[in-house]
């Protein structure tokens, strides 16, 4: 299925939730690179961390630490100072170093470069729907400097679940104040974003960058985008007019 102009300019659409990791910016790389900027800040401050462990023993610890708490997957900024405390205690450090180490990696992770077709539609969207960011991750919407486009954002560790759960989903409807039926939640990840906002009752839209064929047989998206300039045709909100604003066909 790919974007018609105004696939969905028939149906009864009152806000839009947003996932943000993957949807909005890439994420892999940005890690990556907080990681590095992370352990570099170690070596520094820290060093018997860095002499004992590379940037990947420094992972598995991670990875151990989420596998022996998996009633905290909702919680990746936990999870993360966690699995520094682990480290600290390892090495003979106090405490502080968890909070400090995290706090250098969570400035490095905010520090997003948005996919390019992204904040001109967002910018069009705002102007025609409330928007409401929704994710499993930590991203903070004022550091990574997209905080204007949204009346808020639900976060998987505040309501103590993850999508697909439709916890988060259930909260973020309290949230907009409407009925989960005139919600669409627009994501990356078709078990998480498509699945769980539509087992929730939300109408769904998969944005689908790298134009994977669907392959769940028990949900689909009401529509599938390839980026975000094609969801505005999906939604039919035209392009930015000439007082700046933008309008929906």
């Amino acid at each position: 299925m790919r974007a018609t102009a105004s696939m969905f300019a028939n149906a009864e659409i009152d806000a839009i939730c947003i996932d943000l990791d993957n949807t909005l910016w890439p994420i892999d790389e940005v890690i990556e690179r907080a990681e590095r900027i992370t352990f570099d800040w170690l070596a520094d401050h820290y060093p018997r961390v860095t002499s004992k462990h590379d940037m990947e023993s420094l992972r598995r610890v991670g990875r151990r630490v989420a596998g022996r708490l998996p009633q905290l997957r909702h919680d990746l900024s936990h999870l993360r100072r966690l699995a520094f405390l682990e480290v600290a205690k390892e090495c003979g450090y106090g405490t502080e170093l968890a909070d400090r180490a995290f706090e250098v990696f969570f400035a490095a992770r905010c520090e997003v470069s948005c996919f390019a077709d992204v904040e001109p539609a967002l910018s069009r969207l705002a102007a025609a729907y409330p928007l409401l960011a929704l994710t499993n991750g930590n991203a903070c919407l004022d550091r990574c400097g997209v905080a204007g486009y949204f009346v808020g954002c639900v976060y998987a560790r505040d309501v103590g679940a993850a999508k697909p759960g439709g916890e988060i989903f259930a909260a973020a409807a309290r949230q907009l104040g409407v009925s989960p039926a005139v919600i669409l939640h627009v994501g990356d990840d078709p078990v998480a974003d498509v699945g769980g906002a539509a087992a929730a009752g939300m109408q769904t839209v998969w944005l689908n960058r790298s134009g994977q064929p669907w392959q769940l047989s028990e949900c689909a998206p009401n529509g599938q985008a390839r980026d975000f300039d094609e969801l505005l045709q999906l939604l039919g909100v035209a392009a930015t007019d000439a007082a700046g604003s933008a309008s929906v066909d």
